[in-house]
Parts: structure tokens; sequence; C-alpha cells
């Protein structure tokens, strides 16, 4: 990026002269006057000469404050001139060390080797000198011809790189030493700028200019062909020249750079583009043997980075001690980096596409294939998406590949991480000793490709980093941390524990100057050609190494994996997710069954403790279990688990009256309740009980959980509200299951980040833990309905309460012919009392109205036989026989009644022949259902397409009669 423009001072306005105070000074003499008018003394005209004697002092009081202010302001001008020229020089400095780095001559290469990234080729650029170039600093500001003069020197950088294209060819012209020199310069240039395999160099008098002593010289090549000469020599065949005339001497035919010396600080370079002055570059032929026998021979100058790099290229050596790996190679050797002895941790930086996650699963590769499972394990994390790491898989070595996790793998990665640190301390304590040098114990490496990624997505992690790079040392814990960039990712204190440093290329220097020290890897090249290119910087190295990273195949890693493939698997600290179906009998058949009083529910996910153990329920010590999930959840398998170890075990019935008949006996304390005791959707269950049942069975069931310390209830809701959430509060232990929305799992007591739609059935959070539900097959359907008896007359006297007397009267009859039907009208009286001649039991059927006219035969048929009322009127129950306590449920319009016989209470009974019948229509086909009495339709059969005529009329009667 360019640099901020210097902002020049600005010019100061002019000193303003102040006007005179005329009016200030005409006041005294004016008063003077009046004075000695009004006194006559003449002392009063002295008074009138302060006037002119102020206005004098003033005038020379503004021009000494202006004379001032004009100082101050050409000392504040001159300040921040200074300041500009300090600040241009500074950035003029830093480009030109930045342009000399990037175009090196001959000087700057022998200082610091320049990286062999890409061969040459006709479009390098070569550095024949130093001259004026344009620069990128700027300025702003100022006025006047100093601000011009600044702007024009800030846009022009002295002494920087002058460049051409290689492949128009250099002719250098001039006295003959002096080109000689020159030419020297540019060939040692690019010797040590490209490789022996990159550039080659041809020409017949290569010995006489002393460059036959170069390795490029040497023949045998296929890189690039420079040729080089003087007048007078036969033109190789090269892709460019190099080539000396004298002051007088024709350029030869091609070459388009023409270099024209008379001293080497002063020559002209015309090129096409025009001409400029330039300083030239020399290098005598002592200089050049020199450079050849000590840089280019023994620094490695006959060698370069390989363009391509296969793995079983490499040496590999195990180490007793340490963690050594051959990744990749430089100018002259392998490049082998120990995570132990160079470590204890490492940061790999890189952009997008330099090679990153190629160098991570080389180097896991190198270290695999030489140190076994017993030695060393490796815990992978990618959050690029999850397919970094994806060969690596096979290694034995490999305990874990964890991918992006959500917020509860997040917290299931701290605490295995944590647990991990804790359980080496433990064992290095129990041995006695310091570090695991001297503790059978396998080092566990820990790699991370993006880092930043999981810092952003999980700040809680990064304290877990910094706590294992501070103590991983002497607990054989280690990290491998990569991400883009350094700065502004990880931490000071992360950063000072990890003093290995691999970097490919960076978008910014000063990412690679916090890497390693120097600018090097923002300036290694960048596409295909600088892929998989790094520098590499260890504690003992003054300055970084260049090197290529060694490809692995998918075929190297089945090798290592095959090698190790006998190893026993090695125990993992991250322990993988719950099995998100877990069968009882494997669950029983792992744990070996269960203790007296236990039953086994499920297993739980303990990271901290890095295990998972078995989840047991204390049958008749556990207070109980409320089960909170939404439809599919599992909420009805975490009940069956629980009923199917439990052979005693009482399961309240989904059937309204068995469910209503079942807690009202828990209730009154008839027979103690088991062991266990399991309702299933009891908010379900409640919702289909008309209000004043729901509330009493709400009341039931608190006096049953609070009178049976003994027992352990398990109760499943969809939702904790309203009434079934008063009894859920009874029991301690929650299990939370899948809800259907986040606020129905706020609502049932979970954390805002626990929720998840995605939650597979039986997954269940208990308190502080995740537990997997066991899964057990039904064993079928067990509703519990009720064995409701059916009503017959047997009393010589009965009652019947119905909305509709009329149709049910005929219905009677039919079904009992050999009782006397009577409607209950104005002469009941007289007709029961003819009833006690008749040979048959005399059943008396009416409303509510004509029962309660008739109040005395209503108590008499009660106090003698059978009182019926229709469940689907209760009201007609408490009216007529005073009874105030909620009588037994009845499913209504299924032909239930209460049965009163004197003071006794209700019973459920049912009447088969009040159930309505749908009637087919003739041509509809077939149909059991007998004729209909107009009265509620049966729930629990199957209405008819249609009805008949009559069977419509008798239906608006009955529903006028109950709107009565």
């Amino acid at each position: 990026m360019d640099p901020l423009p210097i902002v020049l001072p600005t010019v100061p306005p002019p000193t303003r002269r102040p006007s005179l105070p005329l009016l200030a000074a005409a006041m005294p003499v004016v008063s003077g006057f009046v004075l000695w008018a009004i006194t006559g003394s003449l002392f009063a005209l002295c008074f009138a000469a302060l006037g002119p004697l102020m206005m004098l002092a003033s005038l020379a009081d503004a021009a000494r404050g202006r004379r001032r202010e004009r100082r101050r302001n050409a000392d504040e001008a001159e300040e921040g001139w200074s300041r500009a020229e300090s600040e241009l020089a500074r950035l003029h400095g830093e480009e030109l060390q930045r342009l000399r780095s990037r175009h090196p001559d001959a000087a700057s290469a022998l200082l610091e080797s320049p990286l062999r990234g890409a061969p040459a080729d006709v479009n390098t650029l070569v550095t024949v000198g130093a001259g004026d170039g344009v620069s990128v600093v700027r300025s702003t500001g100022g006025e006047g011809e100093r601000a011009r003069s600044f702007q024009e020197r800030s846009r022009v950088i002295a002494d920087a790189p002058v460049r051409v294209p290689l492949g128009t060819g250099i002719c250098l012209r001039g006295p003959r030493r002096l080109a000689d020199a020159g030419a020297r310069a540019l060939v040692i240039q690019l010797c040590l700028r490209f490789a022996p395999a990159q550039l080659v160099l041809v020409g017949e008098s290569l010995e006489e200019h002393g460059f036959a002593e170069l390795p490029h010289a040497s023949g045998g090549h296929s890189g690039m062909r420079v040729g080089v000469g003087a007048a007078g020599d036969r033109r190789p065949a090269a892709d460019c020249l190099i080539w000396v005339v004298d002051s007088e001497g024709e350029v030869p035919d091609g070459i388009t750079t023409v270099i024209d010396l008379e001293d080497p600080r002063r020559a002209t370079l015309r090129t096409p583009e025009g001409s400029s002055e330039l300083a030239v570059e020399c290098l005598s032929r002592d200089q050049l043997q020199a450079v050849a026998r000590h840089r280019l021979e023994t620094g490695g100058g006959g060698a370069s980075l390989p363009t391509t790099l296969a793995f079983p290229d490499l040496d590999q050596h195990p180490s007793p001690s340490g963690l050594p790996a051959a990744i990749g190679r430089a100018l002259d050797e392998d490049v082998v980096i120990d995570l132990v002895e160079d470590g204890p941790h490492a940061i790999v930086t890189g952009t997008t596409g330099t090679g990153k996650s190629e160098l991570l699963v080389t180097w896991v590769t190198a270290i695999a294939s030489v140190h076994g499972p017993d030695r060393v394990n490796f815990v992978l994390a990618d959050f690029k998406g999850g397919t970094a790491f994806e060969p690596l898989r096979q290694l034995p070595h490999v305990v874990a590949v964890v991918t992006d996790l959500d917020e509860h793998g997040a917290r299931r990665g701290v605490s295995s991480l944590t647990a991990e640190l804790r359980r080496r301390e433990g064992r290095l304590a129990a041995a006695g000793v310091r570090d695991i040098r001297d503790a059978d114990m396998p080092r566990l490496v820990i790699v991370v490709d993006e880092f930043a990624a999981l810092l952003h997505e999980h700040p809680d992690l990064g304290a877990v980093f910094t706590d294992i790079a501070a103590r991983g040392r002497a607990l054989g814990m280690h990290l491998v941390l990569g991400t883009q960039r350094a700065s502004g990712v990880i931490r000071d204190a992360l950063a000072a524990n990890c003093p290995l440093r691999l970097s490919l290329r960076v978008a910014d220097a000063a990412d690679s100057r916090v890497m390693i020290g120097t600018t090097a890897a923002a300036e290694l090249p960048g596409g295909a050609d600088g892929r998989g290119l790094a520098m590499v910087r260890r504690p003992q190295d003054q300055q970084p190494r260049a090197l290529r990273i060694a490809r692995t195949g998918a075929k190297d890693l089945a090798g290592v994996a095959a090698r190790w493939a006998d190893a026993a698997p090695p125990r993992s600290p991250w322990l993988p997710p719950l099995a998100e179906l877990l069968p009882l009998t494997e669950l029983q058949a792992a744990e070996g069954g269960t203790g007296e009083g236990e039953a086994l529910w499920g297993r739980a996910d303990d990271p901290a403790a890095q295990a998972q153990p078995a989840f047991r329920v204390r049958i008749g010590q556990d207070r109980g279990i409320a089960v909170i999930g939404a439809a599919g959840s599992g909420k009805t398998t975490a009940l069956r688990v629980l009923e199917e170890q439990i052979p005693d075990a009482t399961r309240i019935p989904t059937d309204p009256e068995a469910m209503w008949d079942a807690v009202t006996e828990l209730a009154a304390g008839g027979a103690p309740p088991s062991r266990l005791v399991v309702c299933d959707d009891i908010d379900a269950r409640l919702a289909e009980l008309p209000a004043e049942y729901a509330q009493q069975l709400v009341q039931h069931w608190e006096r049953i959980l609070r009178s049976n310390p003994g027992t352990t209830f398990a109760i499943s809701a969809s939702r904790p509200s309203g009434p079934a959430g008063r009894l859920l509060e009874f029991l301690p232990t929650r299990a939370l299951l899948r809800t259907g929305s986040r606020v129905e799992h706020l609502a049932a007591g979970g954390e805002t980040s626990g929720f998840d739609p995605h939650r597979p059935p039986g997954r269940a959070r208990v308190g502080e833990s995740e537990v997997q539900i066991a899964w057990t097959d039904p064993r079928g359907s067990a509703t519990g309905d009720p064995a409701v008896p059916e009503w017959a007359p047997t009393s010589a006297l009965s009652g019947l309460v119905t909305p509709a007397p009329a149709a049910m009267t005929e219905r009677l009859r039919a079904a009992h012919p050999q009782c006397d039907v009577r409607i209950v009208a104005a002469s009941t009286g007289s007709a029961a009392a003819q009833g006690a001649q008749s040979s048959g039991p005399v059943v008396l059927v009416g409303d509510a109205e004509s029962w309660q006219r008739e109040w005395s035969l209503g108590q008499r048929v009660r106090a003698e036989g059978d009182l019926l009322v229709r469940a689907e009127r209760p009201g007609d129950l408490r009216q007529l026989t005073g009874i105030r306590e909620v009588a037994p449920y009845c499913r209504p319009h299924e032909g239930r009644a209460w049965l009163v016989r004197g003071g006794e209470q209700p019973l459920r009974v049912v009447l088969p022949w009040a159930v309505q019948r749908a009637v087919p229509q003739p041509g509809l086909g077939r149909s059991d259902a007998g004729p209909s009495d107009g009265g509620p339709s049966d729930a629990g059969s199957r209405p008819a397409t249609t009805v008949s005529r009559s069977a419509t009329a008798s239906s608006r009667r009955e529903r006028r009669v109950q709107g009565q």
C-alpha cells in the first residue's frame, strides 16, 4: 500500500497593521479642554496631552507584537518543514530498501540471498544500475516555490534500481575494461538470482571473461540460455545477449538496450522509451572469482529450490527424544524441523492458495512415518470446511479430526483439552517425574488449520490454547497453529511460546516481519509457481531459510498407515460425540447389568473427565424425573426404557377414564404405588379433560407426589407450562429433549445456546450433562381402556335422566322388552304406583326439568333402585342428586352414564343402546347401525356420509332440547 501523503506546513498569513486608536486618543483631549474651560486651570491642558501619548504607545506596542508573531510563525513553519524533510527521507529510504530487496543488484544479492522461485525468461527484469525513479511518496498542502520544489523532490527517488527486460538484450559500450566490469556485475547478479537449472551461460569467450568458473557455465542444463560475449566474438545461439563493445563499436542487431559508460558513476541508458542517466555497478575479475568460490559453490550456488518435490524424495530419520520431520528441501539439503527441540509449538502462516494445508498434511505424515502411535498422537482441527485433514484419518496416530464446531462442540473441546492437561499432570506426578521424556506416555500434537476462524467463533478456546502453550513442553502437548496472518490473531502470550515459525506467502510485509523477522515471506512469488514455497525460522536461526514443501499423495499416506496397521489404537483425549442411537441391549451388555434398585437410562457425555459413563436412575431413591420434549423427540421411549427394567412399574394409562381411575386410586391411598410410576404426555392428558376434571386431577397428582417419598416418578410433557408445569416442579431431575421452538426451550429451563432444532431423538440435557437416552422396541400399546360395566335393569324401579326422553324411550324398550318403560310426566306419581303391579321392572325416562318437577319420585327411585344420568350432562347430576364431588370421568358421546344408588358415590356405566349409530342412505351399502335417537353422536364411531331425513329431524329436536 502507498504511504499516506506528507502534509506540508501552510504559509502563515501576514500580520495586519492595527488601525489608529483615534477615538481613544481624542477622549483625553476633549476631556482636558472641558476641564480647562470649567476650572480655568492650565493643568487641565496637561491632561489633554495624554491622548496623543497613549496613541503613540499603543502603536509601538502593536508593532512589537507583530514582530513577535512573525518570528513565531516563521519558527513553526520551519519546524514543520523540518518534519516534512525527515518524513520524506524516511519514506524514500524505506521505499528504496523495498525496491532493492525486490530487484537486487549484485551487491544486494550478496548481502541477502534472493529467493529462487520461477525460472528466468525473456520478461525477467535485470537491474542495470541506479538512477532517479518515480516514487510513490506524495505531499499535500503548502504554498509557494518551496512547496512546489518539495513536491517535485518527493516524486523522485534517487539511486533507485533501474530495470530492463532481459529478453531485449543488453549492450555495454565504453572503455573495454569498464564495460567488462559492468558485464561481470550483470552476469553475477543473474547467477545469484537463478540456479544453474534455471539459467545457463553460453559463449566462446566465457573463459576470457572469467565466467567459466561459474556453475551456470557448465552446460547440460535446460534453463534459459544467456549469451555473453564481446565485439569480434561469434554470436552464440541464446535466448538473450549481454554484449560488450568499444566506445565506437556497433551495437549488435536485436539488442535494444544500450549502456554508454564514461565512468562507473556516470553512464547513459538508451532504450526505445528514451534516455536516462544512471550509475553502473562494476565488478573486477578477482571479485568475480571470490564470489564464484565462496558464495556460489560453498554457499549453495550450485543448487536451487526444486520446482516440484514429492514426499518419498525426503529422507526421514526417527529420534528417541524428539519429533524430527523432513518437510521440504532448501537450496542444498532437506529441511528437518523438530517440534520438540525447535518448538515446543509452531505457527504456520500463508494466504489462501499458498499451500498451507498441504504443509500441515506433509508435516503430520512426516512425523507419523517414523514415530509410532505409542510415541505421538494427533488431534486435527479444521475450520475451513472440514476437508483439509480428511486424508489423514487413516493414520492410526490420529485420535480425533474436529471440523467446524457448534457451541456445544466448542464446550466439549474446552473441557476435553483441559482434562487432558490435568490427566497428564497427574500421570507425571504419579510417576515422580517432571518431564514427559521420563514417562511412558505419547506426545500429543494439536494441529489447527484456520486458527483465526476458531477464535472468532469460540473465543473461550483462546485461553485454553494459551494455557497449553505455557505448560505443554513438560506435558508433551504441542501446538501447530495455521492461520492466514499472525498479527492481530495470535496473542502475544501465545506467540511467545511458539518460537518455531513457518510462513508461506503473506500479503503484508508487516505480517512477514512479525513471523520471521524479515519481509521475505511477503516477497515470495504468487500464483502456481509460488505454491509450496515457504520460509522457516527456528529459534537458533539468524535468518529465515527458504524451502520447497513436499507434496504428500494418497499412496504416501496409505504406506504410512500400513506400516503402523498392527499398532494398538491410542487413547483419544477428544471423545467422539454420543451415538444418536443407543439400543438398551447394547448398553446393558457394555455395562454388565445394574445394581439393586438401579435402572440404566442412557450414556452421559463427560468431556471434563474424558469419559462417557452410563447414566443410571436409582429407582425408589431418586425422587422423580421430568422429561420435556416435542413430539418425536423420544420422551415416550425414555419412559419405556425405565419401565422395561422395572417389572412392577406402574404406568398411568393414556385413556382418560382409565387415567382418572388410576390417579384417583393412588391419591386415595387404597394401595401403595410401586417403586416406579410412569406417566406419558401429562400435559396432553390434562388438555383432554374438562377444566374441572383437569383441576381435580392436578390436585390428586400433587397429593400423590407429596405422600410417596419411596417412589420414583417419571413424567413426560411437551411443555412445562400451565397445570402440568406445577406438577413437574415437584420432580428434582429434569431431562430436556428437543423442543418445538427456542421460546419453549427457554421456558423449560434450557440455555439460549443449547437450542438445536436438529437435535437427535433421545438426546437430553440433564443438569450439566449431555445424555443420550437408550432406545428399546415398543412392547405393544398399553392404552389401559377400562372395563366399564354395562347397565341392565335389575331393580323394580329405575330412572334415566336424558335430554331426549322420547327417542331414548324407544331405544330402551327395544333393548329391554321385558321392562315397562315410561316417560316422566305430570301423572308420573300414579304411573309409578301402578308400576308396582307390573310384571317387569319399571324404567322412568325424563329430562332434568321433568325429574325436578317430580322431585319425590326421583328420590324414591334413587332410594329403591338405580338412577342413571347421561355423562354429557354433568350439571344434571349435581342438580338432581346434590352431589358436589366430581364424579368419575366419562368419555362423552360414547353411551356413558353415572349410576347413583342411595347415598353411594356415582359409578360409571355404559348404555350400549344409547350410542347413536349412523344410518346409511339406501344404495350406499350395508351398515350395522340402528335407528338414530337424535341424541349426541358417538365419538368412537365413524359417522356415515349421509343420514336419512327422519334422523336429521330427530337430531334437530334433540339439539333444541339440549339447548333448553
